[in-house]
């Protein structure tokens, strides 16, 4: 999913660390997370936001206020991700 997200325009996976999990993190340039997780819903993708107050040391490190989390489980399909990816390309065009 990171690489996948990571080819989308506008759409940074803000991960970092050499070991990462299946929490998924991104931001999409100029759409507020709190937008982008509620046009995720509206499509029937689930999603969080964390925000600079849960993560301070992380997220106020590199000037973020709040991010995007897709948390991949194995249960997870492909069409799941396709539908992320595709939800998202159509939030940052």
């Amino acid at each position: 999913m990171r690489h996948r997200l990571a080819q989308l325009p506008g759409v940074t996976v803000q991960d970092r660390g050499r070991r990462l999990c299946g929490i998924v993190t991104f931001t999409v340039d100029g759409v507020p997370a709190d937008d982008v997780q509620r046009q995720l819903a509206a499509a029937s993708v689930n999603t969080s936001v964390s925000v600079v107050t849960s993560a301070r040391y992380d997220l106020g490190a590199r000037n973020l206020s709040s991010v995007v989390r897709a948390s991949v489980h194995y249960y997870n399909t492909e069409e799941e991700t396709d539908l992320l990816c595709a939800t998202l390309g159509s939030l940052s065009t």
